[in-house]
């Protein structure tokens, strides 16, 4: 292993002799280029401040002889500093080591002919522009194998994200065909519990109900009307707090627990209040509003009951129109019970509505929507009875800041 060091003033002749030591020991053309870019750069500030630069270089063979360690080390002579280790690493081939005198590169290689060995690199050479085209080869050569690379990366992203969006896409349709038949399930087993309007002679009966959103078609606004033994009409309205099929079941549970007891023969004014008593041993979450009413055909004879539920509205044939109120708390309020039984008398063509609070708050004014449910329901009050509740909810839903399921149910003594 001989060390070899020469002496260079100009920056051309220092670039010269790079060359031709990395050409002997058959660097790669593009390791070539950035070496001699690397040692111009930091011989640069020296040969420029009339200084003097000298080049060391050694090769170490390793066991097989065909291949070594080429270590090559320039040295500054003048008043300018070796560059900082920081900067040496930035190099375009960063440096290895920086000593006080040196800047060290260290780089696998072949040994050199032995008619390089006595050549003189720093001379010059009649092959060096070859040289610097050879290592602008190499240099475009990397770089259009890079672009290339990029180029099919970015096309393999791209399909890769194409495929992405076109899987979010089916999935997001899948999902939607889900809900969608999720939706219809519960619709289909809630409008089930909906018992259908009855056929009483002497009255009309119609209902609406409409969820607060498609995908989820249950909440839980459930109602219950039937014709007891005595002939008159048992009618309930529930609203039971949530939505989904949580509420749902807890509103029939009301139902069927308010049902039972109706069919057992108990006072109206006391089936609050025992359903509560009945339903919470088993369930203590359920709240629910209730609204119970009850019509005999023959006379028109109305009484009702309420458990923190909205009032039934009476609208008189003769234009007037009155909220049924009737003090109370509901399932699951603090003293659950209806205070009073209020009762009224229906004359033919009078119009009796029961509803749940989707139809007068989805604009978060109830007293407002109290006002506006009188002018929808005079509005319709001459219509097919079975349009009633329908078109009701509709006038009242023109504008809805407060989305909420709606059940609206209609009585009308026929004239």
């Amino acid at each position: 292993m001989t060390t070899r060091t020469i002496g260079c003033d100009t920056t051309d002749g220092l670039s010269r002799a790079v060359r031709r030591i990395a050409r002997d020991h058959a660097l790669d053309p593009g390791v070539r280029g950035r070496l001699v870019l690397s040692v111009a750069a930091v011989a640069e500030p020296a040969l420029s401040a009339a200084g003097h630069t000298s080049l060391s270089w050694t090769f170490q063979c390793e066991d097989d002889d065909r291949s070594g360690l080429l270590t090559l080390a320039l040295g500054l002579d003048g008043p300018v500093a070796l560059p900082s280790a920081e900067v040496a690493a930035g190099l375009p081939l960063p440096a290895d080591a920086v000593t006080e005198r040196e800047v060290v590169w260290r780089l696998s290689a072949a040994p050199a002919p032995d008619a390089a060995e006595a050549d003189v690199p720093g001379a010059a050479a009649d092959d060096d522009a070859a040289l610097v085209e050879e290592e602008l080869r190499a240099v475009v050569a990397r770089t259009d194998a890079l672009t290339a690379e990029h180029r099919r990366l970015k096309d393999e992203l791209a399909e890769t994200n194409s495929g992405v969006l076109a899987l979010y896409v089916q999935l997001d349709e899948r999902d939607a065909q889900l809900r969608k038949a999720h939706g219809q399930t519960l619709r289909e087993l809630e409008d089930a519990l909906r018992p259908a309007p009855l056929e009483v002679e002497g009255l009309e009966l119609a209902v609406h109900y409409a969820p607060a959103g498609t995908d989820a078609p249950t909440g839980g606004d459930l109602y219950d009307w039937f014709v007891l033994p005595d002939g008159t009409v048992h009618i309930t309205v529930v609203d039971a707090l949530g939505h989904g099929v949580t509420s749902t079941r807890s509103a029939l549970n009301v139902t069927h627990a308010v049902r039972t007891l109706a069919l057992e023969g108990h006072h109206l004014q006391s089936i609050v209040a025992r359903t509560d008593e009945i339903l919470l041993p088993f369930d203590r979450s359920v709240m629910a509003t209730v609204l119970l009413a009850r019509i005999d055909p023959a006379t028109g004879e109305l009484w009702v009951a309420n458990g923190s539920h909205p009032p039934a509205l009476l609208l008189r044939g003769d234009g007037t129109a009155r909220y049924l109120e009737a003090r109370g708390r509901g399932i699951g309020f603090p003293m659950p019970g209806s205070d009073r039984l209020l009762t009224e008398k229906m004359a033919p063509g009078d119009l009796l509505l029961l509803y749940t609070d989707g139809l007068t708050e989805s604009r978060r004014d109830p007293v407002e929507g109290e006002k506006r449910l009188i002018e929808a329901a005079y509005e319709h009050l001459h219509a097919p009875i079975e349009e009633i509740p329908g078109a009701i909810a509709d006038d009242m839903h023109t504008v809805i800041l407060h989305p909420d399921d709606t059940l609206a149910l209609a009585v009308r003594v026929r004239s």
